[in-house]
């Protein structure tokens, strides 16, 4: 069979205020074209799982509008974000119109299965894992399945996981390249639609299996960046001090999500910093604890309020950066939280810093206290899901608060003035690694 695996790629941010803003603000717009540009692993995965009999197209697509004659296949499978998810619809319409099977997975699918399966001859819920070769029988067979479900557990220890297919991304434009450690997450955010959705259980690649898919990434790309595709990284001491003894033989640069106990070892700073690590990106959600109770059941986030400062300075003091991610339109904020977040920021020097909207993503703990509440602004927004367009009723400010707060904070934080501000910062802690002052001058 000639298959063809399309990822949508493209999200638009809805709000046309926000959206002209996106023009103006370059620190508003770097992160989401990094995202952007990310390859689908996910989709890189079902590929290495098809077996070699068979012919496989990867194929992005970033605006349905632009596909005025698809490409044929024997079989697509459509994998897509909540956001893109009725351009996946549309597309997979013209297909099945053609008399083509479509599969449609990934996040949103796994969520709502019942709406995709109105758009899918068949669908998978989770993993791909053990789930794509016997759906690729079943469809030879003349038996397939409408549904398909993987497995969400033991993803590192029932084999030797394969290799992603990273060969079908040459000659793109790709700022980056993904390779996962982990899946999972200790935490249990409320609004989490990642890892809870997929596995209950955090689970992490043995560090001799990443090593080959760095090494096999390297040498298709000559000097790739490298996403990490995980949601909490450095939660294992042991294992992370391993795996960044082996990043550091491979010299290469990379990005990663993680949390906050990361900066607990006062070590690790530098072993990132010398293993490569160009940035961190975690979670702090908000300056005020208030805002942060209840975020997740055990409240760790706000149990760790009290070392943001402190883990920020030794993280970067050590020339790692750290993108700082703030949630805006929690249920204790008020209007003056993007105030109180500006100031952190500064106060901080942080050298990144990512700001979204609180997002009831479809089939989430906070999607169904919000509906519960009475609190969703319709039932069914998915275009909305983009962590920057209100889809819900702020507890403590109004719809329009929360808009007009969101597009206040951008510009103080995202303006260009700003942006070379942190650029500054950063070059200065680079100079002071490279020119470390002597001890006894230090004690002076």
């Amino acid at each position: 069979m000639n298959i063809g695996l399309i990822a949508m790629s493209g999200v638009r941010v809805r709000t046309a205020e926000l959206a002209e803003l996106g023009v103006t603000l370059p620190g508003f717009v770097n992160r989401g074209t990094v995202i952007a540009s990310l390859p689908s692993l996910g989709l890189l995965i079902v590929a290495a799982l098809t077996p070699p009999e068979h012919t496989v197209s990867y194929v992005e697509v970033a605006d349905v509008r632009d596909v005025k004659e698809p490409p044929p296949f024997d079989l697509v499978g459509i994998s897509s974000f909540t956001a893109q998810i009725g351009e996946a619809y549309a597309l997979a319409d013209q297909y099945r119109a053609r008399g083509t099977p479509v599969v449609i997975g990934g996040t949103h699918t796994t969520l709502c299965p019942e709406e995709v399966l109105e758009h899918a001859d068949a669908i998978v819920c989770g993993g791909a894992e053990e789930t794509w070769p016997q759906l690729l029988r079943d469809l030879e067979a003349g038996t397939l399945q409408r549904r398909y479900h993987g497995s969400n557990r033991g993803f590192y220890t029932r084999g030797e996981p394969v290799m992603p297919r990273f060969e079908l991304l040459l000659g793109r434009p790709y700022n980056r390249i993904t390779v996962q450690t982990s899946r999972g997450c200790p935490l249990d955010c409320e609004f989490c639609a990642a890892s809870k959705i997929f596995t209950p259980h955090f689970e992490q690649k043995p560090v001799a299996v990443v090593e080959r898919e760095l090494q096999r990434a390297a040498g298709l790309f000559d000097r790739p960046f490298i996403e990490f595709a995980d949601d909490n990284t450095f939660v294992n001491p042991a294992w992370s001090r391993k795996f960044l003894a082996m990043l550091a033989r491979q010299g290469l640069r990379w990005f990663t999500e993680t949390d906050l106990r990361v900066a607990d070892d006062a070590r690790m700073p530098r072993m990132l910093y010398e293993a490569g690590c160009y940035q961190l990106l975690i979670g702090f959600e908000s300056p005020r604890e208030q805002s942060l109770e209840g975020l997740e059941r055990n409240n760790w986030k706000a149990k760790r309020r009290g070392h943001y400062m402190k883990a920020i300075d030794r993280l970067q003091s050590a020339g790692v950066t750290v993108n700082g991610c703030f949630i805006v339109g929690l249920d204790s904020d008020t209007p003056d939280i993007f105030g109180e977040i500006r100031d952190f920021v500064r106060e901080a020097g942080l050298l990144e810093v990512q700001i979204t909207c609180l997002t009831p993503f479809p089939g989430t703990r906070l999607y169904q206290r919000l509906e519960r509440e009475g609190r969703l602004l319709s039932r069914r927004f998915w275009d909305r899901c983009t962590l920057f367009d209100v889809n819900f009723r702020p507890k403590n400010m109004s719809v329009e608060e929360l808009e007009a707060g969101l597009r206040w904070l951008f510009r103080e934080l995202y303006s260009e003035d700003m942006v070379h501000e942190r650029r500054r910062h950063y070059v200065d802690l680079i100079k002071a690694l490279d020119n470390p002052v002597p001890a006894a001058e230090a004690r002076s």
